[in-house]
């Protein structure tokens, strides 16, 4: 049971992870769409955004493998 929980733990979180940074860069392609000239700054907020959105899922993971090997 506790090898099923973290499989789906880590599942939906990874999931998760990969409509948030969809989101993300989605959003930024329609924002230097609309000002190229603001290309550099946005770019840097969106490599920003995604690091934030793509540490869920690792703190995820490593709960997950704490709940495995703990109980």
């Amino acid at each position: 049971m506790n090898l099923l929980a973290a499989g789906l733990a880590a599942g939906l979180a990874a999931l998760g992870a990969s409509f948030g940074i969809g989101m993300v860069v989605s959003k930024t392609v329609e924002s230097v769409a609309r000002q190229p000239e603001a290309k550099g700054p946005l770019q840097t907020i969106m490599f920003i955004g995604i690091g934030v959105v793509e540490a869920v899922p690792i703190m995820a993971i490593v709960i997950a493998f704490l709940l495995m090997f703990t109980f």
